[in-house]
């Protein structure tokens, strides 16, 4: 028998895509750059594996990487220290980390939809109710606040955000930071907020919550910015109290962060410049992705400003797993919109972290597949 908790969590859509895929396919859902680590980076962790550096670390990560992290988030808030800083093994173990030290049984807490899959099930994972809040399309994605004012009852205990966005692409601007900062500080509540993105966006740059207010947790991770999402580092910022409190769940996840990975991020922060190459053909993908999505009928787009993902709306009937899997026995991978949730139905994620000739590829079978869909099977 299992414990009554995996019952409540499946394997999310993403990963079925992936693990139905035929050979061969073209790759749009891939969730991840398509670029090789910065070479100061590889050479940065062959050098700490050969010079011996392989053994425990401290639980909350190398100090000199810490201190690193906290002259960034600094200029958002001169008082911030290493002591706010935790390195953690990949944003997903802080999302964890952070729910296991927040999340009652019972409690309750808003979760964006459509939301990056792992919001919900790691509330449900610590006992407590994830309550989705919408994103509505009209609005460029961007929350409702009077939509949050009707869902907060004397059991909502966090608001979990997301800019720029997966699936969406949204950037919240900073009106809307200040808004929801306003808002969980009228009701008491902590923002949980998801920034792994923050590095890669087109049209402004995104606005942290770091700094913001007292109860904030910033998730974060060095896997986009520096190409790494197989080596599994990320990082959490919060007030040094709760520090202190993540720590102890983060121990008793995983110790403690790999030390060689943490050496060799620690050299690729020296510089962005692969970091920003990097933002400059994600720019000129999305304008692609854009041009190719406008000609094909029954979809609306709204352009991302963030991220590396489009997250069209099509008019058709079919379930938007109904068309992911259709368009994969095509060999295009997709990612469907109701794996983010429910206000997610009737759209794809289509990631341009791929190579231009597999985005015309990819985006033609889609064309030729809404060429063929049946008329009467159009909303």
């Amino acid at each position: 028998m299992v414990a009554e908790r995996t019952r409540e969590v499946e394997i999310s859509g993403i990963r079925k895509m992936f693990e139905a895929a035929p050979p061969n396919s073209v790759n749009l859902g891939l969730g991840e750059p398509d670029f090789n680590p910065p070479l100061a980076v590889v050479e940065a962790l062959c050098r700490a594996v050969r010079e011996g550096k392989n053994h425990y670390g401290p639980s909350a990560g190398l100090p000199a990487l810490r201190e690193k992290v906290a002259e960034r988030y600094r200029e958002r808030d001169p008082s911030t220290s290493r002591e706010n800083v935790i390195i953690t093994g990949s944003g997903t173990e802080g999302l964890m980390a952070t729910a296991l030290t927040l999340y009652d049984p019972g409690d309750e807490v808003l979760v964006p939809d459509p939301g990056f899959v792992l919001y919900g099930p790691h509330a449900r994972l610590a006992g407590a109710v994830p309550v989705p809040y919408g994103l509505p399309e009209a609005s460029g994605f961007l929350p409702d606040p009077d939509e949050l004012e009707s869902l907060v009852t004397p059991r909502t205990r966090a608001i979990v955000v997301n800019s720029p966005s997966n699936p969406t692409g949204a950037v919240f601007p900073k009106a809307t930071v200040d808004r929801i900062v306003a808002f969980a500080d009228r009701h008491e509540i902590t923002i949980v907020s998801d920034e792994v993105y923050e590095e890669i966006t087109y049209d402004r740059p995104a606005t942290s919550f770091w700094g913001r207010s007292d109860r904030v947790v910033v998730v974060n991770s060095f896997s986009k910015c520096l190409a790494i999402t197989g080596w599994r580092i990320g990082f959490l910022v919060a007030s040094r109290s709760l520090a202190v409190e993540l720590n102890k769940i983060h121990y008793h996840l995983m110790a403690c962060p790999p030390t060689p990975t943490q050496v060799a991020v620690l050299a690729g922060l020296e510089s962005d410049v692969a970091t920003r190459k990097m933002v400059v053909e994600f720019r000129d993908r999305r304008e692609l992705v854009v041009r190719l999505l406008s000609k094909i009928p029954g979809l609306s787009l709204v352009p991302p400003a963030g991220a590396f993902y489009a997250f069209p709306r099509y008019d058709w009937h079919p379930s938007s797993t109904e068309v992911a899997m259709a368009l994969l026995g095509r060999g295009v991978i997709t990612t469907p919109g109701d794996a983010f949730g429910s206000r997610g139905s009737f759209h794809l994620r289509l990631s341009f972290a791929a190579s231009r000739p597999d985005l015309r590829r990819g985006i033609g079978i889609l064309a030729e597949f809404a060429r063929t869909v049946p008329r009467d099977a159009v909303a």
